[in-house]
């Protein structure tokens, strides 16, 4: 899918011409099948948004744990105190 962020808009477009062609061939009014491909723009562009988001989060996820195997494990660090703090009067 690459850098390119507009793939739910070319699905909505893609489905509101698919809509708007099947509205006009079952004899619907333009204003009916302007409607009806305009809600179609609007379900196809969310639900493909939706998979392309879930899709890459997962991705990240997967990268994450795959960079957490991979990395060293480190004993934890006692935090450091500053000598100002301490009550060694």
């Amino acid at each position: 899918m690459g850098k390119f962020r507009g793939w739910h808009i070319l699905a909505g477009i893609a489905a509101m011409v698919l809509t708007g062609i099947l509205g006009t061939v079952m004899g619907l009014n333009n204003t009916a099948a302007f409607m009806a491909s305009c809600v179609a723009f609007v379900a196809v562009a969310l639900w493909t948004d939706s998979r392309i988001s879930r899709r890459r989060r997962e991705a990240q996820r997967e990268a994450q744990r795959e960079a957490a195997r991979e990395a060293p494990r480190e004993p934890a660090h006692e935090p450091v105190q500053d000598p100002a703090l301490r009550d060694d009067h």
